[in-house]
């Protein structure tokens, strides 16, 4: 059994380029043209800088006189920064039974409003117990007034379906 090769992350560098020729760009982003990559590696070398693949699929593959070093620093800046930008969407519940009064009624549709607003997805579960098991059309009724009260802010993902003694229904922020 022989010990595994650990991978190297990023671009590759100075002695991993395998490729005879390059096309050489300098510090300052020239373009020096293509260049034999043993020259291209001492030149970097006496700058000391490293020489990095850019395009290593095009043909010559482009390589970058930087400090690979910094370079790295800055993609995983880069890359952190985007991850702080993007939202997670989640899925926010919202509960009924059939008989809700009005003024419980007003405050559950607050909240999908606030959660809709904030870009996530609502998911209103109508909850049967008992003898309202008979009633389900009544929570079927509740669902499409929730769903015409949502109308111009959000869209039905899923339309209201029974799953055992509850009916679901999901909404998404337009």
């Amino acid at each position: 059994m022989r010990p595994v090769a650990p991978q190297k992350d990023g671009p590759l560098a100075n002695e991993d380029i395998t490729s005879p020729d390059v096309q050489l760009i300098d510090a300052e982003g020239e373009n020096r043209g293509i260049v034999r990559t043993r020259d291209a590696m001492l030149e970097a070398q006496e700058q000391g800088l490293d020489l990095v693949l850019i395009a290593a699929n095009s043909n010559p593959p482009v390589a970058k006189m930087l400090d690979l070093g910094r370079y790295k620093y800055a993609a995983q800046k880069k890359a952190a920064e985007a991850r702080k930008k993007q939202k997670v969407i989640e899925v926010k519940e919202v509960q009924m039974r059939p008989n809700i009064d009005t003024h419980d009624y007003e405050t559950k549709m607050k909240k999908v409003q606030r959660f809709l607003g904030d870009g996530d997805r609502v998911k209103v579960t109508m909850r049967f117990r008992g003898r309202e098991m008979a009633h389900q059309d009544l929570g079927m009724q509740l669902l499409l007034k929730v769903r015409e009260e949502t109308e111009e802010v959000a869209k039905v993902e899923s339309q209201p379906r029974s799953e055992g003694r509850q009916m679901v229904m999901v909404l998404a922020p337009k």
